[in-house]
């Protein structure tokens, strides 16, 4: 029964962003665009019953923020702290409703195996970096299960060194209700878009933790130790003991606050 609710406040939540996207955003700002964005993305995790805890601040724009990837919840997890435009793989715009939200949100599309569509998707990140955006990518390339992080991808920071600016790296980790490591928000493998979110709406409880790492200078960088830098941050955080405290939005999708150490 839990499921089924869930699963029927998303579809309501995906037809309202759908129509927000349609009707709303081509009349407003680029900043009420980012609450909105920031809004419906809490609203999500909400409905999924999905606590998050971040550990300190997010960089103010602009910024490359750079991640493992587990899931496609990763998106709006980052969404719900720090509204970016994020770099997919293409291959999400042709995702049922989920890749024309992504379309119309200000996400930048990368084609697979084409160094003209990596520079060019660098160029645009770049730009967007100029123009004071956050951008968020995330340079394995795939998701994985959470228990490691697969070798980065160097092309994808290209931008934040044209840019020079600042690389944040981010360390994704999903717990269960016990606060034990789980691969329930998994997206990888045979895993469907439909399997995955009924295994996330089903889950009793499940958090996510972020850890918000050291930021890298992007000036003058060189793309692969930038990369290799990032890497070993965020493989060194999902490796480290969990602990208590930071700042907690529970799962009614409401306000930050500071929890308890």
């Amino acid at each position: 029964m839990r499921t089924a609710f869930r699963l029927a406040r998303v579809g309501l939540h995906l037809g309202y962003g759908l129509a927000v996207a349609a009707l709303a955003y081509p009349a407003i700002g680029r900043p009420a665009r980012l609450r909105l964005k920031q809004r419906w993305s809490r609203q999500l995790l909400g409905m999924l019953g999905v606590g998050l805890r971040i550990d300190a601040a997010m960089p103010a724009s602009p910024a490359l923020l750079v991640a493992n990837h587990i899931s496609w919840l990763d998106i709006y997890v980052i969404n719900a702290l720090a509204p970016a435009a994020f770099v997919c793989k293409a291959e999400v715009r042709d995702w049922p409703l989920i890749g024309w939200l992504c379309e119309r949100t200000e996400t930048v599309f990368m084609p697979r195996g084409s160094r003209s569509a990596a520079k060019l998707a660098g160029e645009m990140v770049a730009l967007r970096l100029r123009q004071g955006w956050r951008v968020a990518v995330f340079p394995e390339g795939t998701t994985t299960d959470g228990g490691g992080v697969l070798p980065f991808h160097a092309a994808l920071l290209q931008g934040a060194i044209d840019a020079d600016c600042l690389v944040q790296p981010l360390a994704l980790r999903y717990l269960d209700e016990r606060g034990q490591a789980t691969a329930a928000a998994a997206y990888c493998g045979n895993t469907t878009l439909l399997q995955s979110l009924r295994r996330i709406a089903a889950m009793p409880r499940l958090e996510v933790r972020l850890d918000v790492l050291p930021p890298l200078d992007g000036r003058g960088a060189e793309r692969r130790r930038l990369a290799a830098q990032a890497e070993a941050a965020i493989g060194h955080a999902l490796n480290r003991p969990l602990r208590d405290g930071g700042e907690r939005m529970d799962a009614s999708g409401g306000r930050v606050s500071l929890a308890a150490t």
